[in-house]
């Protein structure tokens, strides 16, 4: 069968790859096209454009890349309708993605599916009308959302499990620490900072970050680099903070985020997928999410957002198990009072670690992308079946 795939950042190619790779399993036949990355790209396939070429944040970068944007929308529908695939798969980036769904289920019957589905619970809730109206099928890789689409609105999901869980076992169960592993043996215990995957999101949260690092010179302080940033970036970002006093020496590392986890003691962690990943790989975190103008954008937060937190691990146990540094609340004197909380000997650190156990209950032990590609595959075959009659 002929799948057309979109995901619009880091996070949604790592996992849209996964499934890639399991839709090959089931269907050797498997033809893919796609926007997206380099783990979808591993997959095989065509990639019609990168995700970075689409991974705008925030209301300025949007519209000074308007054109760009629209651009890339427009070739996305043309490109769909003229490959005509058996299935749009769509990963997350509801702002992309709903409208291409808007497109495509008013100009053909190409069966549309939506792999991780959008955070509505959190803003925007009323989207649900295009999901509801665009959307054939949609798959949840968390647990409480089924409450939110089924519960609230009658609209029926799956909950396939979560890709993160999966990926993170699987690299447990595969990772061996070695003599061979010099970079990570060092006096020092690791503390790793995972700034963001967006440009915005490092430039606000990271010299923050290295500047609260400087009360704790007993550690070696580790950035995760992210795979869509290059290391030009990162340099100008800590000359940047050499330049305001801050003088912590810090490395990076570039795809060896798990790993680096693997060998910290804790971590400082700008809200997302990171989060998740930190919890399940059981290491303490502070969470981090610098704003501009942060107490405006603390009583917006109140004011726009449905949830109380805005970190997965969070929103999972619907308790605050990782203290979240947000907005007016992030400043340098928190971060280091919240880190120091949770090193070594600490009470607070056992609690964390003991809530990470609870969380992983809640996700379950599915392996998401299998699940969802087996769901995506039946469905097709019947979909399929049922055209030709």
């Amino acid at each position: 069968m002929k799948y057309y795939l979109i995901a619009g950042e880091a996070s949604g190619d790592l996992h849209t790859g996964g499934l890639m790779q399991e839709l090959k399993k089931i269907d050797p036949d498997a033809e893919f096209r796609f926007f997206g990355g380099e783990k979808m790209q591993e997959a095989g396939g065509e990639m019609v454009r990168h995700y970075r070429e689409l991974a705008y944040m925030g209301f300025i970068p949007v519209l000074l890349h308007a054109h760009t944007i629209l651009k890339n929308m427009r070739h996305c529908k043309e490109d769909i309708i003229q490959y005509k695939p058996d299935v749009l798969i769509l990963t997350d980036y509801p702002g992309f993605n709903l409208n291409i769904a808007k497109h495509i289920h008013r100009h053909t019957d190409i069966p549309i599916h939506y792999y991780i589905s959008p955070k509505l619970w959190a803003w925007k809730e009323y989207r649900i009308k295009n999901i509801k109206r665009d959307v054939d099928y949609l798959y949840s890789i968390l647990p409480f959302e089924k409450d939110f689409f089924e519960g609230k609105y009658g609209y029926h999901i799956d909950y396939v499990g979560n890709p993160t869980a999966t990926e993170i076992n699987d690299f447990i169960a595969s990772y061996h620490s070695t003599q061979e592993d010099e970079y990570w043996q060092d006096s020092k215990p690791i503390i790793a900072i995972l700034a963001g995957s967006r440009r915005q999101e490092i430039k606000d949260n990271l010299c923050q970050m290295l500047k609260a690092a400087e009360a704790f010179p007993q550690y070696r302080f580790i950035i995760a680099g992210a795979p869509s940033i290059e290391d030009d970036f990162y340099q100008q970002q800590l000359q940047k903070s050499k330049r305001r006093g801050c003088t912590i020496k810090v490395d990076i590392v570039y795809g060896k985020t798990l790993e680096l986890l693997a060998h910290s003691e804790a971590a400082l962690v700008t809200s997302g997928t990171a989060t998740l990943e930190t919890a399940l790989m059981g290491v303490p975190q502070v969470v981090c999410y610098y704003t501009p103008i942060g107490k405006i954008i603390s009583l917006l937060r109140k004011i726009i957002l449905k949830v109380r937190y805005i970190s997965l691990v969070n929103l999972i146990m619907d308790s605050e198990l990782v203290t979240e540094l947000v907005a007016s609340t992030m400043k340098v004197e928190n971060i280091r009072h919240e880190l120091s909380r949770i090193l070594t000997r600490q009470p607070h650190r056992q609690e964390m670690l003991d809530g990470y156990r609870k969380m992983k209950e809640r996700l379950g032990s599915g392996n998401a992308p299998r699940n969802a590609a087996t769901l995506i595959f039946e469905r097709l075959k019947t979909h399929s079946s049922t055209h030709r009659k």
